[in-house]
Formats: C-alpha cells, sequence, structure tokens
C-alpha cells in the first residue's frame, strides 16, 4: 500500500511538472539563441560568404577543363549492273559493281585553359572584399546574438514583472473583501453607515477589475516571449518567484559609480560594439568595391593553353597530338560608358556606406547617453518608491487604526489603500526597470557576453 501511494505521489508531482515547466532565464537566453529563425538566417549567409571567398581566390589561380569525343560515320554506296553499249560501231561492255558499306571513326581528346596574368588588381582586390565581407558577416552575427540576448532578457523580465504585480493585485483583492466584510459588520452594529459598505463594494470591484487586466498583461508577455523564442504558446510554463543574487547586485549597485563618464563610455563601445566593427568592414569593401570597379579602365592580359588529340584509332590516340599557349592582352578604348557607370555606383556605395558608419556612431553616442541618463534616473526612483512602500505601509496601518477608533473616515483608509498598492506598483517596476536598464547599457557598449548562454 505504501508503495502504491508512494507511486502515486510520484507520478502526480511529474504531471505537474510536466504541464508547468519552469523556464528561467538562463534557459531562455539559450532557447532563443539556438531556435531564434533571424540567427539561423544570419549563420546560413556566414557560408555564403565563405564561399564567396573561396570563389576569389579561386580567380588568382588558372582554370582547367578536359573533353573528350567520339565520332562515327558509315558510308554507304549502291552497286551497279552491266552494260552494254555500241560507240562507233565497236561494242563495250561495263560489268556490275557491289554495292559497298564503308565505317569511319574519329576519337579525340583535349586539355584547355586559361589564366588571368592581370585585370587590373581586380582580383586582388576582389579578394580583399571578399574577406572583410566574411568578417562583417560573422561580426553581424554577434551582434544579432547579443540582440536576441538583450531582447529574451527584456520579454524575460516583463513577464516576472507582471508576474509580481498579480500578487500585488492579489493582495488588494483580499485586503478589499476583509474590508467589505469589516465595513459590513460594522455598520450592523451601527458603527458605519451604509455608505462606507458601498464604497468598500465599488472598491473591491475596482480591485477586481484590476487584477484581471494585470493577469490578462501577465499571459499576453508570456506569450509575446515564447513565441520569440520559438515555443509553443499553449504550452504552460512558471516562472521564478524571487530575485536571484546577480539581480540583487545590481539593485543593489550604483550605476554611476560603474561608469567614469559618457565619453570613456563612448570608447569603449566603439572598441568593442560588434555591428560598428560590422559597419567599418563594410565601408572598407565598398573601397574595394571602386578599385574592382576602376580595373576595368587598365589592360587586362589573358593566357590561354591546351593539348588535344585527334586519330582515327584509339591505338593511335597519343600519336597525333598538338599543343598551344596564347597570350591574348585586351585594352579597353570605348565601353560605351559602362566602366564609368559601374565606377559611379561602386563610388556611391562607398559613400552610402560612410553615411551609414557616421549616423551609426551617432546613433551609438545618442543611446549611451539616453540609457545612462534613464539607469541613473531609475536608480533614483527605485531608491525614492522603496521609502514610499515604507510610508505608504504605516499610513494605511494609521488609516485603519483611527477608523476604527471612529477618528477617521473610511475615504481615508481607501486611499491610503490605493497608495499602498500603487507605491508597491511602482517600486516593482522600478526594479525591473533598473535591471532591464542595466542590461540595456552593456548591450548598447558592446559587452553584453553571448557565450555563457550557448
Amino acid at each position: 500500500m505504501r508503495v502504491f501511494l508512494g507511486f502515486l505521489i510520484v507520478s502526480m508531482l511529474s504531471a505537474f511538472s510536466y504541464g508547468q515547466k519552469v523556464l528561467t532565464l538562463h534557459e531562455a537566453i539559450n532557447v532563443a539563441l539556438h531556435r531564434n529563425t533571424t540567427l539561423q538566417k544570419s549563420i546560413n549567409n556566414i557560408k555564403s560568404s565563405e564561399s564567396n571567398l573561396t570563389a576569389a581566390y579561386g580567380g588568382l589561380l588558372p582554370n582547367l577543363g578536359a573533353s573528350a569525343g567520339y565520332g562515327w560515320t558509315r558510308n554507304v554506296t549502291p552497286g551497279t549492273s552491266g552494260r552494254t553499249y555500241t560507240i562507233s560501231g565497236i561494242t563495250f561492255n561495263t560489268p556490275p559493281t557491289p554495292s559497298s558499306t564503308t565505317d569511319n571513326y574519329n576519337y579525340s581528346v583535349g586539355v584547355q585553359g586559361s589564366w588571368t596574368l592581370f585585370d587590373g588588381l581586380s582580383n586582388l582586390l576582389n579578394v580583399s572584399q571578399s574577406k572583410k565581407n566574411l568578417e562583417s558577416a560573422r561580426l553581424q552575427l554577434e551582434n544579432l546574438k547579443q540582440n536576441t540576448v538583450f531582447q529574451t532578457i527584456n520579454l524575460y523580465y516583463t513577464v516576472i514583472d507582471n508576474q509580481q504585480l498579480v500578487k500585488v493585485k492579489e493582495d488588494n483583492v483580499a485586503w478589499n473583501k476583509r474590508n467589505v466584510e469589516t465595513v459590513t459588520e460594522r455598520n450592523k452594529l451601527g458603527a458605519v453607515t451604509l455608505a462606507d459598505v458601498y464604497s468598500a463594494q465599488v472598491q473591491e470591484g475596482n480591485a477586481e477589475v484590476d487584477l484581471i487586466q494585470t493577469k490578462n498583461s501577465l499571459e499576453t508577455s508570456i506569450s509575446q516571449l515564447l513565441y520569440y523564442l520559438g515555443l509553443d504558446v499553449l504550452q504552460k510554463y512558471s516562472f521564478s518567484d524571487s530575485l536571484t543574487s546577480k539581480e540583487e547586485s545590481i539593485l543593489n549597485t550604483n550605476i554611476s559609480d560603474e561608469y567614469s563618464g559618457l565619453e570613456s563610455m563612448v570608447k569603449e563601445a566603439l572598441a568593442n560594439r560588434a555591428d560598428y566593427k560590422s559597419a567599418v568592414l563594410d565601408y572598407e569593401a565598398a573601397e574595394n568595391g571602386v578599385g574592382i570597379a576602376e580595373g576595368g579602365y587598365y589592360p587586362n592580359l589573358t593566357t590561354r593553353y591546351g593539348y588535344n588529340s585527334y586519330v582515327y584509332s584509339l591505338s593511335d590516340l597519343n600519336k597525333s597530338r598538338s599543343y598551344s599557349i596564347n597570350l591574348n592582352l585586351n585594352i579597353p578604348i570605348f565601353e560605351g560608358f559602362s566602366i564609368d557607370n559601374q565606377v559611379q555606383m561602386a563610388k556611391v556605395n562607398a559613400m552610402n556606406k560612410k553615411v551609414d558608419l557616421e549616423d551609426l556612431t551617432r546613433t551609438i553616442k545618442q543611446n549611451l547617453q539616453q540609457t545612462f541618463l534613464n539607469a541613473q534616473a531609475a536608480k533614483k526612483s527605485l531608491d525614492v518608491n522603496r521609502r514610499n512602500v515604507q510610508a505608504a505601509d504605516e499610513n494605511l496601518k494609521i488609516a485603519q487604526e483611527k477608523y476604527a477608533l471612529g477618528s477617521g473616515t473610511l475615504l481615508d483608509v481607501l486611499i491610503a489603500n490605493s497608495n499602498y498598492t500603487t507605491a508597491r506598483t511602482n517600486f516593482i517596476n522600478s526594479e525591473f526597470q533598473y535591471i532591464v536598464l542595466n542590461e540595456q547599457l552593456k548591450y548598447y557598449l558592446g559587452v553584453l557576453n553571448y557565450e555563457n548562454y550557448e
């Protein structure tokens, strides 16, 4: 019997665990890094860039091709019958000829190739450009991973924030229910008016509506997180109820003490940001593109070489052979302005890449400044809201005591409770806002580590 009960309990716990999977922040980030479709596309792009680099190196090498041929012809000659004819009294006889069939065979093999010896250095610049494009693609993937980590953190903490707020709203509903019961009993004793009962009931209804809306926000945030992670939005997950030691450490740290100033932060970001490094490489690759296009102005020197054998018998295949080697110099004189057009397009592309780089630099500075200021304000708000919760709690206790003694009004109690609920709500929001801003600042600095989650 005990064995059966033990098995039943284990089965129930397993079923509950299966229905409510615990999803930690670390697990969520790991899932995002492995299942995010945008990341998968970026990885595929790297494979394409690697192939382009291989092809660019191939442009420096000679190419070689082989060919083989076989031919067969059949000639059929019909036969003739004999003829007798007379010329000047003399009789001539033409003997008949038989029909004949002749088969002819031919075989050929050949090896041909060419090698571009000079093309205005376009082939070398193409290798340089392909290298930069490959490194840029890798840096873009790194930046995308950092972005995925931050977006997951943001969505995850939105869920935890809403989860904590649901508890606050549930406490508020429970308090209002007790308050309605207390006020109703006091009304029966004639200590308070019926208006107080109605006011308490209205406040209870408002608290229930607020709880419903907060629960809906929680479910919406969970759905958004699961969708971003590529998980089934209908699957039930549970999340942590308490802050981790790392999160507690962030809340107890003043962000102003961690960073010396905006200028040093900008230098750090430009040294670490993968997207900035990628933009620099994109600009340099575009400059290579200008050189590649300008290569069309220069002469093109190409060598062609080959070996061929053409025989009528396989046994003679290597006896009849020919070798060839040629040098071809192509000097562009007039190409209908096509080269000018290609050069101009390459220069425009390089100018646009330079503008993108400058714009990204300004964006980095703005994001750092705004996030740093927001984090400083969030830290101050966090400290103020922490004190507000304590003050609102004490104020609610005083208002309840006064109302119980008959020296206060129910309105004072309801206002005090509303202020206490608001203070708790603001405090929880400021906690997670400060945590997210800390992570966001790391993301903008380019130091948000993603390797620990892969």
